[in-house]
């Protein structure tokens, strides 16, 4: 038994070893630079990709809708700046309509991020028109943004720094903009503690100027009245006669 036992052992450990690789995620092959599936509910299936020959900058995206309950296959195509690193599955309005928001990474002064967004119902997409940065919320912007989703909303970070030149320094405070989806139209919604701070104090300023105002218009007032009272007191001076 002994003899079976160390038998069975060396035959065991002679055994070669092997180690189970992970499955690596299929190659994309040219003319295609991105692919990324999405089931955003059962039988409902988005395959997103970017494609283009001779530049990594510009190309055009392709959006395939597979929709294998009712058997019905759609196309979606638009012209891609920079080179696509994400998408977002969202349904931000709650109207059980998909949206995709389609990030994108381009770089000519500054390195930038754009997102082209769309809304799905069944099988007709509308293209949303993504806000561009007005100029409160571009002072200080030099790219490097940051997109991620939170609580069923877009949210936007970047840094900003102390103007929009290559000179310029970076404060150590960031912008925080937040994007929400109503009738079919996306809106912002800026975060940040300096925009906050701004946004409260023309009001305080805004009420100071009216009490100033009413202020200055009463002295004003007061002033007037006491030139015509003064002026009724004085007396008037007496003409003299010619002889």
């Amino acid at each position: 038994m002994a003899g079976i036992s160390m038998v069975l052992f060396s035959c065991t450990d002679d055994k070669p070893k092997v180690n189970y690789a992970a499955p690596s995620a299929p190659k994309v092959m040219d003319p295609f630079r991105y692919h990324k599936m999405l089931e955003v509910s059962p039988g409902q299936f988005f395959d997103v990709m970017s494609w283009g020959r001779g530049s990594t900058q510009t190309g055009s995206l392709l959006i395939l809708h597979s929709d294998s309950a009712a058997k019905k296959f759609t196309t979606t195509t638009g012209d891609l700046e920079g080179a696509i690193v994400d998408v977002f599955n969202a349904d931000m309005d709650i109207d059980g309509n998909p949206e995709l928001l389609i990030s994108a990474k381009a770089k000519d002064t500054i390195d930038y991020t754009r997102i082209y967004a769309y809304e799905f119902n069944d099988n007709s997409v509308n293209k949303l028109d993504f806000p561009k940065l007005n100029t409160t919320q571009k002072k200080g912007y030099r790219g490097s943004d940051n997109f991620y989703m939170k609580e069923g909303k877009l949210i936007r970070e970047f840094p900003i720094y102390t103007g929009n030149t290559d000179t310029a320094k970076a404060t150590g405070a960031k912008r925080v903009l937040e994007y929400n989806l109503r009738s079919n139209s996306l809106t912002v919604k800026d975060l940040s503690a300096d925009t906050l701070k701004k946004a409260n104090t023309p009001v305080k300023t805004e009420e100071a100027a009216v009490k100033k105002t009413e202020k200055k218009k009463t002295e004003t007032k007061s002033s007037t009245k006491r030139s015509s009272k003064k002026k009724k007191e004085t007396p008037k001076k007496k003409k003299r006669r010619r002889r």
